[in-house]
Order: structure tokens, then sequence, then C-alpha cells
């Protein structure tokens, strides 16, 4: 049941958290609009279209990367604020105790945790697929690091299933064909099947692959059977929007599609998933993060300290940046090292549970 310290302590907290966020937003907005403005200009949009067009993905994206920190700002921010009023005293002078006092902020941080949950599961993939629209068309065409996009190879080879292995050379993200498929079964490293055409369509209306002038091998020892059609289909278990390079993939999947294109690429044996398995479960890892930088925040911030909410800002601000460096290290050794996906996304929450268990023994009760 909450009482009045409840309530009082909560609507500080949300309410700092909210004012907050907005703040920083704002801000974030502004530098990305100077940052882009010739890219905005060159697009020829409307300042309304622009808005539907990038800004509406772009907020809840910005916001998404800054939510744990504004979490922890906010905590620090009002706390220290009542800490330097020896408001924190009174309420233990009182007869409350510590733990007691801890309740509003864990109440608190679960609330925005869970609601942090849901969107990075649903909405901001979402909202991601719409931003990255724009920075594909708008801006990263324009970026000199993107280097000629004429020179991309248009050859693919892949792996449809253990054992079976297609490729074929020019494909037409436009029209969806190529030219010189082959296909490739086989058992016991050797070929028991192949297949190679002239060309290859997407067909849209039976959901298949259709070859043109084909030519079929079946081998059975010593024994070949050679067999010409002038089409076939075929089912490859890729379908032509996976052909397409997209570098914001994994930021545009929502969390059941990401679960589902793992598990395709590993069926069909594809390397280098790190990316991905990583992405999968920073969005269950940073929501709980949250809760960690809360609580830290509230003990921390409890004590009066000479320096006030100034020094306690100071010490939030150096503590969320080793968090920031501990993340993203610990996914650069899990994208290009060997440290398993699920230890890099939780990795920073587990240590930062252990300086949190240090502070709250060293928090004054």
């Amino acid at each position: 049941m909450f009482k009045i310290i409840d309530n009082y302590i909560l609507k500080k907290f949300l309410g700092t958290f909210v004012f907050t966020m907005l703040v920083i937003t704002v801000i974030a907005v502004v530098i990305d609009t100077s940052e882009k403005a010739d890219d905005f200009v060159r697009s020829g949009l409307s300042a309304g279209q622009l808005i539907t067009a990038y800004y509406i993905g772009f907020i809840p994206f910005i916001m998404s990367m800054i939510y744990p920190l504004m979490v922890f700002i906010a905590v620090i921010y009002f706390s220290s604020k009542m800490a330097g009023r020896s408001e924190f005293i009174a309420i233990l002078a009182g007869g409350v105790r510590f733990n007691r006092m801890l309740r509003p902020y864990l109440v608190g941080a679960i609330f925005l945790s869970v609601i942090f949950w849901l969107a990075s599961q649903y909405l901001v993939p979402k909202a991601n697929e719409i931003r990255t629209d724009f920075q594909t068309v708008y801006v990263d065409r324009n970026s000199s690091y993107n280097g000629d996009p004429t020179k991309n190879s248009s050859s693919y080879y892949l792996r449809v299933d253990p054992n079976t292995f297609v490729g074929f050379k020019y494909y037409d993200t436009l029209n969806k064909m190529a030219s010189n498929f082959f296909l490739q079964r086989l058992k016991d490293n050797k070929v028991t099947y192949n297949v190679r055409a002239e060309s290859v369509r997407w067909d849209a209306a039976k959901k298949d692959w259709k070859l043109t002038s084909v030519v079929e091998r079946t081998i059975n020892g010593i024994r070949e059977t050679l067999t010409k059609r002038d089409s076939m289909h075929v089912n490859l278990n890729v379908q032509p929007k996976e052909l397409r390079r997209d570098d914001y993939l994994k930021d545009k999947l929502t969390t059941p599609e990401l679960h589902q294109f793992i598990k395709m690429e590993e069926l069909r044996g594809s390397e280098g998933l790190n990316t991905f398995k990583v992405e999968l479960y920073h969005r269950d890892a940073t929501p709980f993060s949250v809760i960690i930088m809360a609580f830290i925040g509230a003990v921390m911030a409890c004590r009066k300290v000479r320096g006030g909410s100034g020094l306690h800002l100071a010490i939030g601000i150096v503590i969320a940046a080793i968090f920031v460096v501990m993340d993203k290290f610990a996914v650069t050794f899990s994208t290009k090292g060997n440290l398993p996906p699920l230890l890099a996304a939780w990795l920073p929450n587990i240590i930062f549970s252990g300086v949190a268990c240090i502070l709250y023994t060293r928090a004054p009760k």
C-alpha cells in the first residue's frame, strides 16, 4: 500500500525523468538537424514530410539510446536535491527504514523498465525502419564514406539448408532476377544433385524461384542422369528481400522477426550472426539496466555531501560513461571476437549489479 512518502518520491522520480528525457531529446533533434541540414535540403521534402519520413522514427530511436542514462541522471538529480534539504535525514529519523525508503525507487524503476522493454521489442524497431529507410535514400548515398555503389559485388553464394548450396550472378533487385544459377546438394561430402540454369527469377504468384534453360543432374555413385528442361520451379527457402544488403537489418526487425531470422540463418549455416544475437539479448538486458542504474542512483545520492547535487551529478556522469564504454567494448568483443553474445549483452549489468551491492552496503541507514 502506497503512503504519502511513496507518492512524494515516485512523483519526483517520474516527473524529473520525463523532464530530463524531453530536454535531452530536443537537444539531440536540434544537433541532428544541424548535421543533416544539407541532406534535408537535397531531399526536396517539406517540413511535414521530414517529420513523417524521418523524425517520427528518429525520436523513438534517440530516446531508446539515452533511456537508461536519463533514468540514472533523473534519480541522482532529484535525490541529491532531497539530500541537500536533509529530507532523507528526516525520513530516516522518523522511523522509516532505509529499505522501505527505497521501495518507491524500485517501483518507479520497474514501471519504466517494463515500458522500455515493450518499446524495445516492437515500437523502436518499427521506428528504426522509418529512420533507416530515410537514412539509406537521402543520407548514406551522399556520404563520402559510402564508396561507389556500382562496385558492390553482385554475386551470391548461399547455403539454403545444411546440405544444399546455391549461387548466381548479376542479381537485379528491381526485377528480382539473376543469371548463371547453380544448385548443388551434397551427401557425405559428395555431390548427389546438381542444377544449372541460364537465369532465375522470383515468381511472386507461386512464392518460389523459376529457372529457365535448365540442366539437371542426379548422381548416384558412378551413374549420372541428365535432364534438360525449358523451365522449372524450385523452393530455395530464400526470399528476394533477404538478398538485398541491409546494414540496418538488426535494428529494423521486431523481436519475433529477429528470432525467426536468426533461426533461419542458423539452419542455412550462415556465419557472423553474433551481431544479431547481441541485439536480441540486448533488448532484454538494457531494460533491466534501468532498474540497476536507478538503484545505484538512489543509494548514491541519498547521502548528504558538501558538494551537493553538483558532485553527485559529476559522479553519476562518470559512472554512466563507464557503463556505456563497457557495453560497447562487450559488443565489439562479441561481434569481432569470441565473447558469447549472451554474456556480452549482460556483462555490464552483471558488473554494475556488484557495484550496486557495494554502494548499498556503504549507504547511510
